[in-house]
């Protein structure tokens, strides 16, 4: 790895003021696609997309993404890949870096990527692990911007497993100023070190209806994440009052938004009458994956306009 190549692992990677300058370049590389202009930095580059773990929304906005900058991606998977079969990740990440300018993973473990990363002579994108998903959250700030304005000041209420989505709204409200109240079960709760780490903007709490008064945005997440299935059942007597439905959402204030990062299942942790109404911005925020990537992809190899 060179002294100057960067990556994006985490929320606190970026600074709150590049975070800014993503948001509004994301917006309006979004106004432009759909203005019909084309904008191709990337032209003849090459993103590695490293899938450990299955997806729909990551790949094809990554690939559509790609494609739209005027680069290529390439589908690696684990079946299909020395990854798969016992090689060193530093030696992967050596020699996939050497032939490409940009590598995408999505897998387990966060060390995985964090040591990838650390042998790789390109950006290396965190695009999942178990402990985090901040490009989700690049899309979920993108959408909030677009609905409402700034998130600054705000107050959101995350609803669930305290797994990587919640932590990564938890370095969401430190790094764009709001405050995150996360509404989990016992025995569900975030990691204790980060929820210490920002305890300044983070407030915990096992009632779901305390957790919601007011507020100005909720989210929500599966129960069993991927890896999980097996948990299916327990889970489901775990989180049986932590469901997001009318009652809940009316505790918010009146404009509150819902979002939830997909896939969903309805009537377990939302009902259909949240997910389909009108406070649902869940289909723009699965869009915006699309758009909030690209500025990504674009900040990383090139550097965005100034």
């Amino acid at each position: 790895m060179t002294a100057s190549t960067r990556h994006f692992l985490t929320l606190m990677d970026f600074s709150q003021d590049e975070l800014q300058q993503l948001l509004a370049k994301a917006i309006e590389m979004k106004k432009d696609f759909k203005a019909g202009k084309i904008y191709e930095p990337l032209k003849n580059m090459t993103l590695a997309m490293i899938f450990e773990k299955s997806s729909t929304r990551t790949r094809v906005s990554f690939e559509a993404g790609m494609n739209q900058l005027g680069g290529h991606a390439m589908f690696l998977s684990s079946r299909d890949t020395q990854l798969g079969r016992g090689e060193p990740i530093e030696d992967s990440a050596r020699v996939i870096s050497s032939m490409v300018d940009v590598v995408m993973i999505r897998t387990f473990g966060h060390d995985i990527v964090e040591n990838f990363a650390a042998h790789s002579s390109v950006p290396v994108i965190n695009a999942l692990t178990d402990d985090f998903h901040p490009c989700q959250l690049l899309a979920d700030m993108m959408t909030y911007v677009e609905h409402r304005g700034s998130i600054k000041g705000k107050t959101v209420t995350y609803v669930g497993d305290g797994n990587n989505m919640c932590h990564s709204w938890m370095n969401a409200a430190k790094q764009f100023g709001f405050h995150l109240n996360m509404a989990c079960p016992k025995g569900y709760e975030p990691d204790s070190a980060l929820s210490e780490k920002l305890s300044d903007h983070v407030t915990l709490f096992h009632d779901i209806h305390e957790a919601v008064k007011n507020v100005d945005l909720i989210t929500t997440d599966v129960w069993a994440s991927m890896g999980q299935e097996d948990e299916q059942k327990i889970r489901e007597k775990a989180f049986k009052d932590f469901k997001v439905d009318d009652t809940v959402m009316a505790l918010a204030a009146k404009d509150a938004l819902f979002m939830h990062c997909l896939p969903a299942h309805r009537e377990e942790e939302v009902s259909a009458s949240v997910i389909d109404g009108k406070q649902s911005v869940v289909w723009d925020e699965a869009e915006n994956r699309l758009h909030a990537q690209k500025a990504l992809l674009v900040s990383l190899v090139v550097g965005l306009p100034q």
